[in-house]
Order: structure tokens, then C-alpha cells, then sequence
């Protein structure tokens, strides 16, 4: 059988400050350690800026996953650059290096051209890396694969959703990936990565970018239903074929079963309801009164149906909800 061929690379970056270069850069001549240069820059962040966020000029890639998407938006794979050693040199490496073999592919990413990409970039540069096809310096500049706008190249969905920056989108991908029902930010948020680095407890660290790539394949997903390029009930079909590839996987890659368990359903407000038959309603109104004692007069319920956990309906009490109104699930 052949090998689906990959028109979509979507991915995430993890990445850590390197000490060294910030003792050297911030605090020349006070003799701190990796460790203490980086605590008192972060310490200086928070105060000032109120986030302890090192700009990526002074990080490094230590982690970079990557899904692996078809042309008709279906996921092959996730995987990991350098498992198990994550050098940051290597990792910069074969991520250029796999982005020109795979026949250039399109990145997709969330916030990936205002991070992600500016520290691959740079970490090429530091580490000598030529990436001649991803600069493009002899085309045209609206023509160049890192031009903002080319899409076809790099589609960053934060600045798909926000209009290259016309408005801000509060809450991140954590946010829209719960609209999905996907379980965002579980158990690892990013400012943590520093400190589990320092750990030394980089299996932590991949498996939040494993989660994060499958945030961000299901928001490229929804993205592309909004675009036109699928519809919706083809999306639909996606996301259970990833659920089973997740489940299929799960005992290799725990970080899989702990993504399952904090999976949630999207409802779909266009799927037709089940509608509730007078002998259905008649035969629940007869229980009730047998079940209470009394005789069903009619005031006990305020006449509202509202979804049930099952897809079903159930009838809500009259103290709860104003007549012909839906209270939620």
C-alpha cells in the first residue's frame, strides 16, 4: 500500500532559555549559573511586564512535534524531531531539513509566525542550518514563502481567526479548542516547560507538544469547514478516525490516553433532534404520577424539553427554567 502523500505539516515548538547566553548578554561579570541567569530575567519580566515570557531571541527548540496531514485534511501521524536525544541543533535540522524532503509542505500552526517560526529561523542561523527553498530570497517578495501573507506556505490559524491581527483572540488556542470540545491546556501550561526542563523531565515537555499539535490539527480542521475546503460532516468523520488512531496508540504514547480522557464532544446544533412522540410525553407523565403518588395535574412541569447527556431530551421542573424556555444540559 502506498504511502499517503503529506500536504500539511502541523506542528508546535517547546523551547527553553539558554542560560549561558543570557548571563552572558543580560549580566555580564556577576558569575551567575544558567539556572540563576534565567530565574532573574524572568523575575525582571513579571515585574515589568507581568508575564515572565524570555523573548525567543535568547531560547532554543527543545521540543518539536509534528502532524503529518493528507491533501483531504486526514492525520498519518504525529511525531517527535530527535526522539530521544531533542538536541536543539539536531531538532532545527530536521525540521528544515523534513520540510523540503516532504515536498515543502504547507506549515500549519497557532501563533506559529509571531513564535515558532522566528525561533526556527533563528536557531538556522545560530546553528548554521541553510534553508535556501524556506527564504526563497530570489523571488519576488509577496512571492517568498515566509511573506505574512502566503498562506499556501505557512497558515497560522491565530492569524486566520484574528485577521492577521485586526483583533485580539483572548484565550488562545486553549480557548478555541474547547469551543471543539478538545481538551486544551490539561495538566502543563507553557511557562512550566522552563522549570521541567531544568528537571530534566523532558518527557513532560513532549507530551504537551504531542497535545498541542492535536489541538491545533482539529482547530486547522474546523478552520478548513469554515474556509469551505470540507464540510462539516467530513470533519466529523476526521475526528473519530483521529480518536481511534489516539486510542490504537494510546498504550505506546500515554500522553494519547490522557488526551482521550479529558476528551469532550462537540454538539452539533444542525443534527437533527429526536423528536419526542404525545405517547412518549403521555407514558413519562403517567410514571411521574405513579412514582410521586399524586395525580400529573399539569403544574408540575414547566412544558421546556432540553438535551439530554445521551442525545436524548428530558423534561425540565418548572422551578428551573421559565416556561418555554431551554435551560442548559
Amino acid at each position: 500500500m502506498a504511502t499517503p502523500k503529506v500536504r500539511y505539516f502541523v506542528f508546535d515548538t517547546e523551547s527553553v532559555a539558554d542560560g549561558q547566553l543570557v548571563g552572558r548578554i543580560r549580566y555580564p561579570g556577576q558569575e551567575l549559573s544558567p539556572e540563576q541567569a534565567v530565574a532573574k530575567y524572568r523575575s525582571e519580566m513579571l515585574a515589568k511586564y507581568d508575564t515572565d515570557f524570555i523573548p525567543y531571541t535568547y531560547q532554543l527548540p527543545i521540543s518539536v512535534a509534528i502532524g503529518k496531514v493528507t491533501a483531504d485534511f486526514e492525520l498519518v501521524d504525529v511525531v517527535l524531531l530527535d526522539d530521544p536525544q531533542f538536541r536543539p541543533h539536531v531538532i532545527t535540522e530536521n525540521f528544515w531539513r523534513g520540510w523540503a524532503l516532504y515536498g515543502k509542505p504547507t506549515l500549519v500552526s497557532f501563533n506559529g509566525r509571531t513564535f515558532d517560526i522566528p525561533l526556527l529561523e533563528l536557531a538556522a542561523f545560530r546553528f548554521g542550518v541553510s534553508v535556501p527553498d524556506w527564504f526563497s530570497f530570489g523571488e519576488k517578495a509577496y512571492d517568498q514563502r515566509r511573506n505574512r501573507y502566503n498562506h499556501h506556505s505557512h497558515l497560522d490559524l491565530q492569524e486566520l481567526l484574528t485577521n492577521f491581527g485586526a483583533s485580539r483572540l483572548s484565550g488562545g488556542l486553549n480557548l478555541i479548542a474547547n469551543l471543539l470540545g478538545k481538551p486544551g491546556k490539561m495538566n502543563i501550561v507553557g511557562h512550566m516547560v522552563q522549570e521541567l526542563y531544568e528537571r530534566g523531565e523532558l518527557r513532560q515537555i513532549n507530551d504537551y507538544c504531542r497535545c498541542d499539535v492535536l489541538d491545533t490539527y482539529f482547530v486547522f480542521l474546523r478552520s478548513a469547514v469554515m474556509l469551505g475546503q470540507i464540510s462539516i460532516e467530513r470533519e466529523q468523520v476526521l475526528v473519530e478516525r483521529t480518536k481511534r488512531y489516539l486510542e490504537q496508540n494510546a498504550e505506546q504514547v500515554p500522553a494519547y490516553g490522557e488526551y482521550l480522557n479529558a476528551w469532550g464532544e462537540w454538539r452539533n446544533p444542525w443534527a437533527p433532534q429526536p423528536a419526542v412522540s404525545a405517547a412518549e410525553v403521555s407514558a413519562a407523565e403517567e410514571s411521574g404520577a405513579e412514582e410521586s403518588g399524586a395525580e400529573y395535574s399539569g403544574a408540575e412541569y414547566s412544558g421546556a424539553v432540553a438535551p439530554g447527556g445521551d442525545g436524548g431530551v428530558r423534561r425540565a421542573a418548572s422551578g428551573e427554567a421559565e416556561e418555554g424556555t431551554v435551560p442548559p444540559a
